[in-house]
């Protein structure tokens, strides 16, 4: 379970890059163009974490919301 937050179970989210090309139209040029459309991912931003799961110490990958939210219990 890579790239998965542990409590929220945020992951990777696929969309794309625009190339464009030209000056826009209401910049006095006559218009941009699509050159071309590549695949991209967004990626979760994920820290290793050492927390307190059912009274245990477990390493867990922990996305920055869910640490930043207190939604989990760190351990000393």
């Amino acid at each position: 379970m890579s790239k998965i937050c542990y409590i929220c179970g945020k992951r990777p989210v696929a969309g794309r890059t625009i190339k464009r090309r030209g000056l826009a139209k209401k910049k006095g040029g006559v218009g941009q163009r699509i050159t071309g459309i590549s695949r991209r991912r967004f990626l979760p931003n994920l820290q290793m974490v050492r927390a307190i799961i059912s009274g245990r110490t477990k390493r867990v990958r922990v996305c920055t919301k869910c640490l930043k939210a207190g939604k989990i219990k760190k351990a000393v």
